[in-house]
């Protein structure tokens, strides 16, 4: 036989049997709601399960081979199971009549004690009568619940003083966990339960095995930032707490006599964000079950269409159960059309940064300053020290760009050793660069931003004395060190400042619309304290993660979305106390129409993101930065109800079949919908070419009252409101208002306008923002 024909055998041998060995894959598969009765019994959840078993067996040849392949039945609230199925199982399942959507089990990412001192819930440490937390009790009785990396019981906050009473009666779940590392519940901590099936599944589907190691069988938190999320939505209070002795205070979080639990859905994986579908997907069940009153997300994945998006389709769930969802923006700013958790149901946090900063000056021997930021410890002694870039110290095998950029290996210890080096921050984590520098033998490291990250600088614990600047100020330091024959400078210790202007102003990394699902839906919803915030950490890591690093902190400041969300979590708490019947979407209006979009100098918020500090906009703050002591007395909220959203989703094209993921049954569109007459608290519209007209309905949630209407105009729209006078006489009155809007833009402008509706002491505002074309 010749070498060309058996090849050709060959390969016809592979080909027959390649059935046999088609690649196995973790896939969600979604059938709807269950329909189980006000009391669900052990009955009615194994009716469920034998279902999944049924109808997957109906595929694979037997329930026994169904039972082998479901590594998770959503039996609760959600119906469907989580199965390991090669790719043609997967697609014949799709097809079947009771089948509304299978779905790849994919990873998201996390997007990673003054706050609310600047929001005015206390002042100097006292809450006056005023503050929310005295009309709300400071959150009692509320269930806080958060799907992230864990939670460390042993932390303070999560301790039970404070806490008035027991564990509130309709509380179903608890702690499962019953591992040696296990987290045991109190009347603070009321639940802890890990989902790992999910990532376990794909690990092993790609044959990951080494990344199995790091799934420990346990809710505890090894990464500190599900600690650090928790704590800042209903963290007990904790007096004397600091970062390295900065920032002295008492921690607390949003609702501080709420009840919190801790649903475990993310792990450390080295290539992927470790937080998984199906995990996502059982977590939700488990909590809308176990009856969580708010549920706080801080991970994301990019936009995708709803019916695509599990964080979407679950929150939807919650939110038939009156459950709030709240969830970060994402971290992928300044970029424009970055933003995540899309979905309108979804209450969408933005970050800003307070008006405390962590000061680390740099003097260099010219005389010139600049405020940086650091958590770092101090140089020794007051003397100057050499300067000299990445660039420059460049190891003889690295490019230019990388030493720039402080990779590992780029460096030469030679050209370093006790100088303070200039690294550009971007590529490489922030923190990772000063331990580059430091194996390098610097004494120092000054961090500057690259053009992208504009003005926002962060407070990192670094490994060595270091401190964060300004992109135009790293520009300055940078000419200065290449212009100058022995340039020299010093890193003064970090030291907390407060009442600092302007602030907040938007960070940038905080992810930015416009929505690429629905545009006209403006998210980011608002924007909340994310930079340099305090909050609980874990005891089982350093502050930076680092091998060599043996620090271990209680406290630790992290920045990001991911703790901007927790804080709206902890208002949605306070609001849960104080208005029970008020439904997810009145809350959210609430919040949203209460916002406030200028500074403490009375201007529009700033872009950090952008090299000019120019005014922020809605596509960036979204209706504005929370200010709780108008959430809890809006006057009037844009109520919805969920056949309103899913009326919203009919406008937006969805089939039957989409909407069965989110439905109770078979939801019928009415004959026509429109986007434009959704009740959404912001108004969106883009490819305005003549004249449109739009509808909005507001309920009245306070004393009876006559409201009138305020417009500040888009540049060349005009904009009128019938009737401009609304008259309520009762609580949940409604009445309904049309806004027209006439003009003629130029093509690719964008106008950002104001509508308000005020009765004198209450102040209902919604942006508008309008485009001559698409978003």
């Amino acid at each position: 036989m010749n070498f060309p024909t058996f090849v050709l055998i060959l390969f016809g041998f592979f080909w027959l049997i390649s059935p046999a060995i088609a690649i196995k894959k973790s896939y969600i598969v979604l059938l709807g709601s269950h329909a189980h009765g006000l009391e669900v019994s052990a009955v009615d959840l194994q009716r469920a399960v034998d279902s999944h078993h049924k109808l997957l067996g109906s595929f694979l040849g037997s329930s026994g081979k169904a039972k082998d392949a479901i590594f998770y039945s959503y039996k609760n609230h959600i119906n469907g199971f989580a199965a390991i199925l090669d790719e043609e199982e997967a697609t014949k399942l799709a097809k079947h009549p009771e089948v509304a959507a299978v779905l790849p089990n994919k990873a998201k990412e996390l997007h990673t004690t003054r706050s609310w001192e600047f929001m005015h819930l206390e002042k100097n440490g006292v809450s006056p009568p005023s503050s929310p937390w005295r009309k709300a009790k400071s959150g009692r009785n509320v269930i806080i619940a958060n799907l992230d990396t864990g939670v460390w019981p042993e932390s303070k906050s999560f301790g039970e003083h404070g806490i008035v009473g027991g564990v509130p009666s309709r509380w179903k779940g608890g702690c499962t966990d019953k591992t040696p590392d296990a987290v045991p519940c109190n009347r603070k901590l009321i639940g802890a339960k890990y989902f790992n099936h999910g990532v376990i599944a794909y690990l092993k589907s790609e044959n990951l095995t080494k990344e199995l190691s790091f799934i420990v069988n346990s809710t505890r938190d090894y990464e500190g930032h599900g600690s650090h999320t928790l704590s800042t939505a209903g963290g007990s209070y904790v007096s004397g707490v600091s970062v390295f002795g900065s920032g002295i205070g008492t921690a607390k979080g949003g609702s501080p006599k709420a009840h919190v639990a801790a649903y475990k859905v993310c792990w450390p994986l080295h290539d992927t964000g470790g937080c998984f579908d199906a995990d996502i997907a059982k977590a939700f069940d488990h909590a809308i079950h176990d009856g969580v009153d708010v549920l706080s997300l801080s991970l994301g994945s990019p936009p995708a269409e709803y019916y695509d998006d599990i964080i979407a389709i679950a929150s939807f769930h919650a939110l038939k159960k009156g459950i709030p969802v709240v969830c970060s923006a994402g971290n992928d700013g300044p970029s424009m059309a970055t933003v995540s958790n899309t979905a309108p149901w979804i209450l969408t946090v933005g970050a800003s940064t307070l008006d405390r900063e962590f000061q680390a000056p740099i003097e260099l021997r010219n005389g010139k300053h600049f405020k940086g930021s650091s958590l770092s410890g101090p140089l020794s002694g007051r003397k100057l020290y050499p300067l000299i870039t990445g660039a420059q110290a460049k190891a003889t095998t690295a490019s230019t760009d990388d030493a720039m950029l402080c990779k590992p290996k780029t460096l030469d210890h030679s050209k370093v050793k006790g100088k303070i080096l200039v690294c550009l921050r971007g590529d490489s984590s922030r923190v990772d660069k000063g331990v580059q520098a430091l194996l390098a033998g610097a004494v120092g490291m000054i961090l500057c931003n690259d053009r992208l990250s504009g003005f926002e600088i962060i407070a990192d614990p670094h490994v060595l004395p270091a401190s964060h600047i300004s992109y135009n100020d790293g520009q300055v330091v940078s000419s200065y060190i290449n212009s100058t024959k022995n340039p020299m400078g010093h890193l003064i210790p970090p030291l907390s400042k407060v009442n600092t202007k302007p602030s907040p102003t938007m960070a940038a990394f905080s992810s930015r619309g416009p929505n690429m699902v629905s545009p006209e839906i403006i998210k980011p919803d608002v924007t909340a304290p994310g930079v340099n915030i305090i909050a609980a950490f874990s005891g089982a890591v350093s502050p930076t993660g680092e091998p060599f690093d043996n620090r271990t902190v209680p406290y630790i400041t992290m920045s990001g979305t991911s703790m901007s969300c927790p804080h709206v979590s902890g208002i949605v708490g306070l609001l849960k106390a104080l208005h029970p019947k008020w439904s997810p979407a009145a809350i959210k209006s609430a919040i949203m129409t209460s916002a406030r979009i200028r500074d403490n100098t009375m201007n529009i918020m700033l872009d950090g993101g952008s090299p000019i500090f120019a005014p922020a906009t809605p596509f960036i703050f979204g209706s504005g930065h929370i200010r709780p002591t108008g959430a809890i007395d809006p006057g009037l909220v844009y109520d919805l109800s969920p056949n309103d959203y899913l009326e919203f989703l009919c406008a937006s094209g969805y089939k039957e079949k989409n909407l069965r993921v989110f439905a109770d049954g078979n939801f019928k569109c009415p004959i026509s919908s429109s986007i434009l007459n959704f009740n959404y608290p912001s108004i969106g519209v883009q490819n305005l070419t003549g004249n449109v007209t739009l509808t909005r309905r507001l309920k009245n949630v306070g004393r009876p009252g006559v409201y009138r209407v305020r417009v500040q105009q888009p540049e060349g729209v005009k904009v009128s409101v019938k009737p401009s006078v609304l008259k309520f006489k009762k609580i949940g009155e409604e009445k309904r208002f049309e806004l027209t809007m006439i003009g003629a833009m130029a093509n690719s402008q964008i106008g950002y306008g104001t509508l308000i509706w005020t009765d004198g002491k209450h102040f209902v505002r919604s942006p508008i923002v309008v485009s001559s074309g698409f978003f």
